[in-house]
């Protein structure tokens, strides 16, 4: 539990965590706003987050149960490169929109038929953007199983990616996050219940 109470104290000193009213990249209304893109900003908390990630893959699937890690930019990129060279396995990511120019591709990176790929990827919302990247993976024969992020934002993720066959773990979730600050009395009794409003 250590690691996270750190972290939530961490995102929430430095603004990487906001509660108020935000509209979301989506269209969608939120009580808070998450933007891990701050800390790689911070290497010592950066590289503690990837080491923590790390050794939670380690435990729950190990890494021989994958051959390559993929991600989509730009968040989860930084965060699976880090992880990459940590794990010394190979990376590809997926565009959301192929490129204009030359190959017009969409993956980039090689990847072999039957390569088993674990997805990582900063904040988990709905699951949208990892589903479509999933789509794409295996479609180019990828076989996926299993993704890993930082934050779990506890709205539909989960079951969005388990209607393709793949779970989702997190290294800790917006609940969990309130729950901390809320005991540091670092939010209020309001900011907590807003929250756990929308999870709902």
């Amino acid at each position: 539990m250590g690691f996270v109470k750190e972290f939530a104290v961490f995102l929430h000193q430095n603004d990487a965590i906001k509660f108020g009213d935000f509209t979301l990249s989506s269209g969608k209304k939120s009580s808070y706003y998450v933007d891990l893109r701050v800390v790689p900003s911070f290497p010592h908390q950066f590289r503690k987050m990837v080491k923590d990630l790390q050794a939670l893959i380690s435990d729950q699937i190990g890494y021989d149960n994958f051959d390559c890690l993929a991600s989509v930019p730009t968040g989860g990129l930084v965060i699976a490169s880090a992880l990459a060279i940590e794990t010394v396995k190979p990376l590809v990511y997926v565009r959301s929109q192929p490129k204009e120019h030359g190959t017009s591709k969409s993956i980039e990176g090689k990847i072999e038929k039957g390569v088993k790929i674990l997805m990582v990827d900063d904040v988990a919302t709905t699951g949208t953007s990892v589903s479509n990247a999933i789509t794409l993976l295996k479609e180019a024969g990828a076989k996926i199983t299993d993704v890993y992020v930082v934050i779990d934002r506890l709205e539909g993720a989960d079951k969005l990616l388990q209607s393709q066959g793949v779970k989702i773990h997190s290294l800790t979730n917006i609940l969990e996050i309130t729950e901390i600050l809320h005991k540091e009395s670092l939010v209020s009794d309001q900011v907590l219940e807003k929250v756990k409003n929308q999870i709902k």
